[in-house]
């Protein structure tokens, strides 16, 4: 069986769909994921994925493009050509699946499920309803079984990715604590300064500390790294982050895709989490965190993306000692 999974927001969110993509490769011959451009990097990494297939969708994203009919025709092409049998739409809890589940329609699909709260008409055949407080990974896994795709017995259903290289060209050699500053959206970002102490503070206590980014974050991770830590803004790939968290000892991260695949390569997260969306659904999952961040700050389930309290308290109120802390715990508790 030919299977499409359809995943088309964030980085992030296709690393949290990486168990359910197992469940349906061990069920079929051929698995595509279909993804949006921010993506698609994750999706590249995932186990089980033989195809990738990338659509920017005009109901994705912070800056979502027109609609055009000439892309719609041509991603309805794309889908005819592939011939699934099946196919699983994942979305977030706020999400509709059911643009999505109408194009696949129109493509001919046969057999199409997801998790929907509106009435799908006849643009589902399987429809799910997710369970109250149920983790996005969950909630992704859940759908799958519903569509008859459960994991195989020795699949524990956490976040997985492709083996990543060897970094320790990157990093040098040795014990490393990662600290991530950025984030797809200021409202989930620690201040630069409070990283910049929080390097400080780790390096006083002993630690290597790497600091990473991307390459429009060069700016960001030279000030947090300062003259203490090991600046990799701009210098990783997907891949080769994967291995650099990988041997990290603990990864610090706010809620960003980072973090999720710290949780991918088994790694353990202090989560600097600001509570815009619900923790229980989005923290790092299936690895030891500790959770930083103020969770019932008036920002609560607001899904802001620029915080709407002045000082951005649930984090800032977070100190560099309080993370040094969160590290030591973690280390302290990680099995040798």
């Amino acid at each position: 069986m030919r299977s499409l999974v359809v995943r088309l927001d964030s980085f992030g969110d296709v690393l949290l769909a990486g168990p359910a993509v197992r469940a349906v490769a061990a069920h079929s011959t051929h698995v595509t994921l279909l993804c949006g451009p921010r993506g698609a990097d994750a999706a590249r990494l995932l186990p089980g994925v033989d195809e990738v297939l990338v659509w920017e969708a005009p109901w994705e994203g912070f800056d979502p493009p027109p609609v055009r009919p000439a892309d719609i025709d041509a991603l309805l092409g794309r889908l005819r050509a592939g011939a699934h049998d099946s196919a699983l739409v994942l979305t977030s809890f706020h999400q509709s699946p059911l643009p999505t589940a109408l194009l696949l329609r129109l493509a001919g699909i046969g057999r199409i499920g997801a998790d929907s709260t509106d009435h799908p008409g006849r643009l589902l055949d399987v429809r799910h309803r997710r369970l109250p407080g149920r983790h996005e990974a969950e909630a992704a896994l859940d759908t799958a079984a519903a569509m008859g795709f459960t994991p195989p017995p020795n699949d524990d259903g956490r976040l997985r990715v492709l083996p990543p290289p060897d970094t320790g060209g990157l990093t040098g050699y040795g014990p490393y604590v990662v600290l991530h500053p950025g984030a797809s959206a200021p409202a989930r970002a620690w201040s630069p300064d409070r990283c910049a102490e929080a390097v400080a503070l780790l390096a006083d206590a002993g630690h290597r500390v790497v600091v990473t980014g991307g390459p429009g974050e060069r700016d960001l991770t030279r000030r947090v790294s300062g003259d203490v830590a090991v600046d990799l803004g701009g210098r990783t790939s997907p891949r080769t982050l994967a291995g650099v968290l990988r041997l990290a000892d603990v990864v610090i991260s706010a809620n960003t895709g980072p973090a999720h695949l710290a949780a991918a390569v088994g790694t353990p997260v202090v989560s600097l989490f600001a509570p815009v969306v619900p923790a229980e659904r989005w923290a790092p999952y299936g690895v030891p965190v500790i959770l930083l961040g103020d969770q019932s700050a008036p920002c609560a389930d607001t899904r802001a993306l620029t915080c709407p309290v002045p000082g951005h308290p649930c984090l800032d109120e977070v100190t560099g000692q309080d993370v040094v802390r969160a590290v030591h715990k973690l280390i302290q508790e990680r099995p040798s």
